[in-house]
């Protein structure tokens, strides 16, 4: 079965490993962890993804610019990005998908919702 890479762009930690540690439970999933924009377009430039999870507030640079620059990049535009967005932000959410993320996760997360949306958003998982 073919390896499914996600990279998870989030500036705290303690979400970041709750995240990852939901995506675990899918089978054939390497994870790969950013914890800011910058961090993440480095990641990217480097290696393919078959999934991005990227916060929105976030120092440096934030989710929705990050969304803009991957669906500008001819490599990522058809790449499902989901973004992660504080409860209540109806703002945030149209922006980021008007600018091209696939979906948009609440905080605070579940990780059931989590890997509903990466099977669905993952062709082959």
């Amino acid at each position: 079965m073919p390896e499914n890479k996600i990279l998870i762009i989030e500036d705290s930690p303690t979400m970041r490993q709750l995240i990852s540690f939901a995506l675990k439970r899918l089978p054939g999933v390497r994870i790969v962890e950013a914890s800011d924009g910058v961090d993440g377009l480095k990641k990217l430039s480097t290696e393919k993804f078959d999934l991005i999870l990227t916060d929105i507030n976030m120092p440096i640079m934030d989710g929705l610019k990050l969304v803009s620059l991957v669906r500008g990049d001819a490599n990522y535009r058809s790449v499902p990005i989901v973004v992660i967005t504080t409860e209540g932000a109806q703002e945030d959410r149209a922006r980021a998908l008007a600018l091209g993320a696939n979906d948009y996760i609440t905080k605070p997360i579940q990780a059931n919702r989590i890997l509903e949306l990466a099977k669905s958003l993952l062709k082959n998982a």
